[in-house]
């Protein structure tokens, strides 16, 4: 398995300003991907994550085949199990969950994970995956038994995410998890921006343009936005390109 592969790297270390919309198989229904990813298309989007939480075997494959129908996106695997790896997708994140210490998440999926990648073509990105405390129980945080790093606690969050540069990521992402009731604050966002010397994707909580810009202000490289563009028609209309 070659984990030299970095084109969609390359593209978002090209980038000053990438957005993500992460589309949940668990909640697209394929009939409904045209619609939706028409909608993406002339929007700001730069890449398409694809992955959940709590995804059914074979469900991730039929949606990114549907999904390379109808966009030149480049589509990213962002898998919650194994079971959500497809070579019909670009590129994997390739996430070790270090705000937690279950070892399943920081290392055990990613050994079951290997004798897919190796049949595959997707672009492997190691990705250091932490999960900040948004007020609320997340289904990450359910499912991987992990608890957030509470917001308060700045200094184990920039610690944190170093740690994984050290360790060799290439991407560090920090999530405030689906649905989050605020998303992350700029303050917290800076300040791990400025440890680091690759590229830092924030997610979960982002629901306005003004959010979107106030991250990207504070020093994220990709934000990634998943309920708030399905929902919000106006949120929609703010992004058009």
């Amino acid at each position: 398995m070659n984990l030299k592969r970095n084109t969609i790297l390359e593209s978002i270390q090209s980038a000053k300003k990438n957005l993500a919309v992460l589309i949940d198989p668990d909640k697209m229904k394929t009939q409904d991907v045209s619609g939706f990813i028409s909608k993406v298309n002339q929007s700001l989007a730069t890449h398409i994550f694809v992955g959940g939480s709590e995804v059914d075997e074979g469900q991730t494959d039929a949606l990114v085949e549907e999904i390379k129908k109808h966009t030149q996106l480049p589509v990213i695997l962002f898998p919650g199990d194994v079971i959500q790896i497809t070579n019909k997708a670009d590129g994997i994140l390739f996430l070790s969950l270090i705000s937690g210490r279950n070892p399943d998440y920081l290392i055990g999926k990613q050994v079951e994970a290997v004798s897919k990648l190796s049949n595959t073509h997707l672009d492997i990105i190691p990705t250091g995956y932490l999960l900040i405390e948004n007020g609320k129980e997340t289904a990450v945080q359910r499912v991987s038994q992990t608890k957030p790093i509470k917001r308060s606690d700045i200094q184990t969050i920039k610690d944190t995410a170093k740690a994984g540069e050290l360790l060799g990521m290439k991407l560090i992402y920090l999530e405030a998890g689906s649905g989050a009731t605020h998303p992350i604050e700029p303050q917290i966002i800076s300040e791990v921006k400025q440890q680091l010397n690759i590229p830092l994707i924030v997610g979960g909580g982002i629901r306005s343009k003004s959010e979107m810009e106030l991250a990207y202000n504070a020093g994220a490289d990709v934000v990634v936005i998943g309920t708030a563009f399905e929902n919000d028609e106006n949120f929609f209309e703010e992004l058009k390109t």
